[in-house]
């Protein structure tokens, strides 16, 4: 049954708290999953969220942390000791500890690290924390299960139950040679129906899919996208095996660039969400205005220098709005759709073929908004010169429009630059520009002034 948050739970939780009846708030959360609790904490003031942490054993506690919204975590985490957080992350696996640490100032990192009880975790989180942010080092967990090639399936299955109890959930057993190189993998099943005298040498699969630690979590997303792994085991550079990552992290890391991307797109520059002070706020979306700012001033003065065109053919500047929001359009769609295509890995070919099939897309829905423009002027304005240099005018700009939301992103791919600025206020102001010189340039021509 899926629980939600009421305003009745609510009033029950602060009234409990108040009351200082510590075993009914434990009665309330008995049966409530962690997520929820930490969708609770987000609800309640700050001081009823420390309460109802600090009241709650580590072993539940530990879980909620990883869930709460990263501005409520780093309030939490700046309300407790080293000792009460280094109680918590001991209940985590390494990656889940690693990150919450990462978050503290390199001061605090210390003093929480030298207050675990767990030696090999300290160790192990060192470790990941010294890795470089975006790689798979950084996401992976030390929790695994390894076994050695040259073991018999009686003494594998001995050995492998002690590290089983460290790992949540046992996707694939690794093997590996003498100097703890990657060989192979075994699955459960294969495991249990060999015989127990069996080498497990003999019964592992030898191809084995695996990522560099210093490969970047994109590209790790993408492998385990492509063979749908729901875990990938991690090498250094001589093929040692060092830990593995799990779907629950790709997950994650597929968001928070589902995230970025959306922001980029919406012209922000920053990672913000509605929470934060207006200061940030508007450092996140300042720039991308200023850039819509200087648009609009460029589009006024190439407006300024065709006076002579408005002066003997007004009605041209009443289609100005239409030609640059169709610029704007066509362009947004193009790069949305490239970069949706670079994010999947389905973007293939030359950029000259992409170019060519944008340029006979875009014409072949230029033509055909541009017959009904035709008629529509040709109708209202009962000028056959008029209605064709718009409608022209309307073609050429889709098809540059087009070829621009196409170009650029795949340029900035090309030079290691994220294409998701692309599709927001860049790609739309240039259009802008570029389809009102077009414009006017072609009426010009067309009719002769």
């Amino acid at each position: 049954m899926t629980f939600e948050i009421t305003e009745k739970f609510l009033e029950k939780l602060v009234g409990f708290i108040y009351e200082n009846n510590d075993a009914e708030i434990k009665k309330l959360f008995t049966e409530v999953h962690f997520a929820d609790i930490a969708e609770v904490l987000d609800e309640v003031n700050f001081e009823e969220a420390i309460y109802i942490i600090k009241l709650l054993d580590s072993e539940k506690t530990s879980e909620i942390l990883t869930e709460l919204d990263e501005d409520t975590r780093e309030k939490i985490l700046e309300n407790l000791s080293a000792k009460e957080i280094a109680e918590e992350v001991g209940e985590m696996d390494s990656d889940d500890a690693a990150d919450i640490i990462g978050e503290l100032s390199k001061e605090r990192q210390k003093l929480v690290i030298n207050a675990l009880d767990d030696h090999d975790l300290a160790a192990d989180i060192k470790e990941l924390l010294s890795y470089e942010e975006d790689t798979a080092g950084a996401l992976m967990a030390k929790e695994l299960v390894k076994v050695y090639e040259t073991w018999t399936v009686a003494g594998c299955m001995r050995r492998i139950r002690g590290q089983a109890k460290e790992v949540t959930r046992v996707h694939s057993i690794y093997v590996v040679d003498k100097e703890d190189k990657l060989v192979g993998r075994l699955s459960l099943k294969d495991l249990i129906i060999a015989k127990s005298e069996q080498k497990i040498a003999d019964i592992s699969k030898a191809k084995v899919d695996a990522v560099n630690v210093n490969e970047n979590v994109e590209e790790v997303a993408k492998i385990m996208a492509k063979y749908d792994l729901e875990a990938i085991p991690v090498v250094n550079n001589n093929a040692v095996l060092l830990g593995r990552i799990t779907i629950d992290d790709i997950v994650d890391v597929l968001k928070e660039e589902a995230d970025k991307d959306y922001q980029m797109a919406a012209g922000l520059t920053q990672d913000v969400d509605s929470d934060d002070s207006i200061f940030e706020l508007t450092k996140a979306r300042l720039p991308w205005l200023f850039l819509g700012l200087i648009g609009g001033v460029g589009a006024f003065i190439i407006m300024e220098g065709f006076q002579d065109v408005f002066s003997t053919y007004a009605t041209l500047f009443f289609f100005t709005p239409l030609i640059a929001a169709m610029a704007g359009n066509v362009g947004v769609q193009s790069s949305a759709i490239i970069v949706q295509g670079l994010a999947n890995d389905d973007v293939k070919g030359s950029i000259n073929s992409r170019l060519l099939k944008e340029m006979l897309l875009a014409a072949l829905n230029g033509l055909i908004l541009a017959l009904f423009l035709f008629l529509f002027v040709w109708v209202y304005e009962s000028k056959v010169d008029l209605a064709l240099a718009i409608s022209v005018s309307l073609v050429v700009v889709i098809i540059i429009a087009g070829l621009i939301g196409t170009f650029v992103p795949l340029f900035l791919h090309k030079r290691g630059i994220d294409p998701a600025i692309a599709t927001g206020p860049f790609i739309t102001t240039s259009n802008d520009i570029f389809g009102i010189l077009i414009y006017f340039m072609i009426a010009k021509m067309i009719l002769g002034i």
